[in-house]
């Protein structure tokens, strides 16, 4: 949820009020897919990537308003935890050379910040959860002053009504609690943007969703959460924990979580939007002038900014965006699944992958999900986010098959075609598709480097924070390399 917000408290009026405001919208969004023109004359993509900040050490450096002050590039913005911050790459035309012009600010910009953040004492560190977090980074103190931040940290405990319990099983266990959302901090993520149009939309976002495990097999890059060694995407169980609006008693009655793969294929995008207003309760019911109605009748394009307010308070793996820009509408898939990192060119290659697959099998005359249960594809999801890049996925026509393989043999060639019916050079497509394909082979990715690489640190010492801290440290050498992930030297 990035839109600022002033601190504030709620009446019952607010929340009456608001709900009447997402049900106009609602009805106007309805009304404007009909009418209004979204169509894209060339798909755009985009890419948000969160970063961690840490000193010296490896350990979290509480510094983004530091950082940001010496940074000074309008690109980067303020995260949750004192230890985030975020950079926005402008949006590109897939098409071309669109993803070299997505790639060079997300080299560029960075060398720049970690030059200047440096002198604060804070280094940008690209990866899914740092290692070095311990539960005192994860307290109301560490929250970043912006008052959304702490307005949507109350909101949700006040849901909740109880302290949040994150308890994930992995080779470790961890069972701990905590009293406000800091611990969704922990998890830094990249995010994918794919500008679809409306009629396109349900079969791409299923196609989204049918390729999640896969995504989070191959590109998994968190280990590590609190000292223990858990899920190989341990972001995925923690971030469905941690912004957890439900009590034990509301799970147990069925409610829906805020955190949702879903649990359906969609018809239309108006689908999902529908199911948010219709399933979950307002967190931050804040009101504009806008009537949207009143926009839609006179010839402009309403903002919509309850039902986006709204939208960005559920958390879908895959996310549909309304949005406006240049007085135009469009419309969005932000895929929010993968984590940060191992490096630029891993991100970019992550990126290539999803954006390849997605239309093409979207496009498809008799497509996955025809074939596939969404609880499939729901099982296929969680077992990648434990298993990683040794995880089996059910696949149709395949059955059951390590995710390398079915990478290897089924979906890369598809990839291929993909990137190749939008118009991306060849010699982009086979250098950002190769690397997934190493990786493959090798069996090699964030997770598995910072696992063997930890195994050899606790060789040298019986003490686990200096391995995890000295582990880090190897990381941050590597990551600035900037060589990708698969090609990074084992010790263990």
């Amino acid at each position: 949820m990035g839109q600022d917000v002033d601190a504030r408290e709620f009446s019952r009026e607010d929340r009456t009020r608001y709900r009447a405001k997402v049900r106009r919208c609602l009805d106007v969004f309805a009304r404007m897919l009909g009418e209004r023109d979204f169509s894209v004359a060339h798909t755009h993509v985009g890419i948000e990537i969160e970063f961690n900040l840490v000193d010296d050490q490896g350990d979290p450096a509480l510094k983004n308003g530091e950082a940001l002050e010496a940074i000074a590039d309008e690109d980067f913005q303020t995260e949750l935890g004192l230890f985030n911050i975020e950079i926005n790459v402008p949006p590109a035309r897939i098409d071309g050379t669109g993803l070299d012009t997505l790639e060079w600010p997300l080299r560029d910009d960075p060398n720049a910040a970690q030059g200047k953040a440096a002198g604060v004492g804070a280094h940008l560190l690209m990866i899914g959860i740092l290692p070095t977090l311990q539960e005192q980074h994860l307290g109301y103190h560490t929250i970043s002053p912006n008052p959304r931040y702490r307005l949507l940290s109350e909101q949700i405990m006040a849901a909740r009504g109880e302290d949040i319990e994150i308890v994930i099983d992995g080779v470790d266990r961890l069972d701990t609690t905590a009293d406000t959302i800091m611990p969704e901090a922990a998890c830094t993520s990249t995010q994918l943007h794919l500008q679809v149009e409306p009629e396109d939309f349900a079969a791409y976002w299923n196609a989204a969703q049918a390729i999640a495990g896969v995504q989070v097999a191959v590109g998994a890059n968190s280990p590590f959460l609190l000292g223990q060694q858990l899920w190989h995407e341990t972001r995925i169980a923690l971030f469905e924990q941690a912004t957890d609006t439900r009590s034990e008693e509301l799970k147990t009655q069925g409610v829906r979580p805020r955190v949702f793969f879903g649990e359906r294929w969609i018809t239309s995008v108006f689908d999902l939007f529908e199911e948010n207003v219709r399933y979950f309760p307002a967190l931050l019911p804040i009101t504009d002038d806008e009537d949207p109605l009143v926009e839609l009748e006179a010839g402009r394009v309403p903002n919509l900014p309850e039902l986006r307010l709204h939208n960005g308070t559920i958390y879908r793996w895959n996310r549909p965006i309304y949005d406006v820009a240049g007085g135009r509408p469009h419309l969005r898939i932000e895929n929010r699944l993968l984590p940060a990192g191992p490096t630029v060119v891993d991100t970019m290659a992550n990126a290539a992958l999803f954006y390849g697959l997605v239309p093409v099998l979207g496009g498809s005359d008799r497509p996955v999900w025809s074939q596939l249960s969404f609880k499939a594809a729901e099982e296929n999801f969680h077992l990648a986010a434990r298993l990683g890049i040794e995880a089996d996925q059910y696949w149709p026509g395949v059955g059951t098959v390590p995710v390398r393989e079915l990478v290897l043999r089924r979906l890369l060639p598809l990839a291929h075609a993909g990137l190749e019916q939008q118009g991306v050079a060849a010699s982009i497509r086979d250098r950002l598709l190769g690397i997934v394909e190493q990786r493959c082979i090798t069996g090699r990715n964030g997770s598995t480097w910072l696992i063997d690489e930890f195994a050899h640190q606790a060789s040298h010492t019986s003490d686990r924070e200096t391995a995890l801290r000295a582990t880090t440290q190897s990381y941050e050498e590597h990551m600035h390399v900037g060589e990708p992930v698969h090609t990074w030297p084992t010790r263990s």
